[in-house]
């Protein structure tokens, strides 16, 4: 798999690894009732090469090779029974193509896997968080071929990848003038609805119609028919957007199963100019805690996709859950990530949106009591870092922490503000316990002599308690 290609275009046959398998046979048998997401995935998927082109290309603008403007293309064979999905953004060379189509992409395919619930409709949401969109391919298609050829690569080092998803695939060399990537699915019998270009219509607008490069689709009469908004949803005015918009953007940006309990879109002008759309998630997702997890705004320049806040330059860390744009008018297309590192601009922004989120968390705590239980349920345990990491908002994150108590032992309910609220008349502080679960804490004979007083006690069970107490000696004027 890993030696060099043969000088002949004889075509090579690989494995796939074991989890890949397992994969596809779950692909192929197992979500058919979703089986129209192939679509979103594989749009998705070219619009995510079209941003990597672009992102490369601020170093080499050479890499356009004459073609600037990127797009999407989805034309069909109805004689053959094609689909074929095309882009022209970065595209692929041999090792690219390996590592992408036959092996597990930074173990998407088994943290997948691992997290399936049964649920068809559900695992079919999965598939774009995990990373394994491709593979949906196999859902509507018993043949797969992938014609591609890597930006700045000369023609003779395209490639075509091909599999009937059985365990093996083909490669083999095929010149390609065009940089980017086709993607054509021979229909498997019984598909022969997405053959039918309103069917493809309709899909493209219900999954992909806030992708902000045009995708277009082949009419009949052999025109490309531009079928989606083609725009950046956030530079749209607040008051043409509907909440239906601000929810399908959200689940094309993040795959997510649930939609968001909350948004804030902000348009800034003056000395400094950026667009911001955060929204707050419903629940949790399934790397919050992992140390690499890619979780955070995706930042943008002048409608350039740049990276996303891995390193957590535009939200705190204590904030990763928070998912969204942030798109600058007058940071360099070429920042790097030391350079946000270093920035005032950026400060500027980060400190504006942490505020922002911070006043919709305690809107949302104070009106809808339900909706904040939800949240505090998904992210009440990262929250509890703020005081620590961000000693300048400590007191506000504080006042939006929530805990079990001698006098809620059932939900983490209680506020410091509602303990200071009741304490007893002479009470100088905020009492609390720590241990390792709310069983053995429940349990303590060290709670006995408040529960004979009737002095409530914080009951902290969660590792992060201890870090969080240790460096939060006081709430308001009254200490812990």
């Amino acid at each position: 798999m890993d030696g060099p290609m043969s000088d002949t275009a004889t075509p090579e046959t690989h494995e796939f690894q074991a989890e890949v398998r397992q994969l596809l046979d779950l692909m192929i048998h197992s979500l058919y009732s979703s089986r129209e997401i192939f679509l979103r995935e594989l749009v998705s998927n070219a619009a995510d090469a079209a941003d990597r082109l672009r992102f490369e290309a601020l170093q080499d603008a050479s890499l356009f090779e004459n073609d600037p403007e990127p797009e999407v293309r989805i034309s069909v064979d109805a004689e053959a029974r094609t689909v074929t999905i095309s882009d022209n953004g970065i595209g692929m060379n041999r090792t690219d193509v390996i590592d992408n189509l036959g092996t597990i992409a930074r173990s998407g395919t088994r943290r997948f896997l691992d997290a399936l619930t049964g649920d068809q409709k559900q695992d079919a949401q999965l598939i774009g968080q995990f990373g394994v969109g491709f593979y949906s391919a196999f859902i509507v298609a018993d043949k797969v071929s992938v014609h591609t050829r890597r930006a700045g690569e000369p023609a003779s080092a395209g490639i075509r990848w091909e599999s009937d998803g059985k365990g093996a695939f083909t490669l083999e060399s095929a010149p390609r003038e065009a940089r980017g990537t086709d993607v054509v699915l021979h229909l498997a019998e019984g598909q022969d609805e997405f053959l039918e270009r309103e069917r493809l219509r309709s899909v493209i607008r219900r999954y992909s119609d806030h992708i902000a490069i045009p995708v277009r689709l082949l009419d009949e009469a052999g025109e490309h028919d531009t079928v989606n908004q083609a725009s950046a949803l956030w530079m749209r005015p607040r008051t043409e957007l509907g909440d239906d918009d601000y929810q399908q953007f959200y689940q094309q940006l993040t795959f997510d199963t649930e939609p968001p309990l909350r948004w804030i879109h902000n348009q800034v002008e003056g000395d400094q100019s950026y667009t911001s759309l955060l929204f707050i998630p419903g629940q949790r997702p399934f790397d919050l805690f992992e140390p690499e997890s890619g979780h955070g705004p995706r930042l943008y320049v002048r409608r350039v996709f740049i990276m996303e806040d891995r390193e957590h330059r535009l939200l705190p860390r204590y904030l990763r859950f928070v998912r969204g744009v942030v798109d600058s008018d007058d940071l360099p297309l070429n920042v790097s990530r030391e350079l946000l590192q270093h920035n005032r601009q950026v400060d500027r922004i980060r400190a504006a949106s942490v505020k922002r989120i911070l006043d919709t968390l305690e809107r949302m705590a104070s009106d809808d009591a339900e909706a904040y239980s939800r949240f505090w349920n998904a992210f009440g345990t990262v929250l509890k870092e703020g005081p620590v990491e961000d000693p300048k908002n400590a007191e506000r994150v504080a006042g939006l922490l929530r805990f079990y108590s001698t006098t809620a032992e059932d939900a983490p309910t209680v506020s410091l503000a509602d303990y200071v609220e009741r304490m007893k008349p002479g009470q100088k502080a905020i009492y609390y316990l720590t241990g390792e679960g709310l069983a053995a804490i429940r349990n303590s004979p060290h709670l006995e002599v408040f529960r004979k007083r009737g002095i409530e006690v914080l009951l902290l069970a969660e590792p992060v308690d201890e870090w969080l107490v240790t460096h939060l000696p006081q709430f308001g004027d009254t200490p812990l």
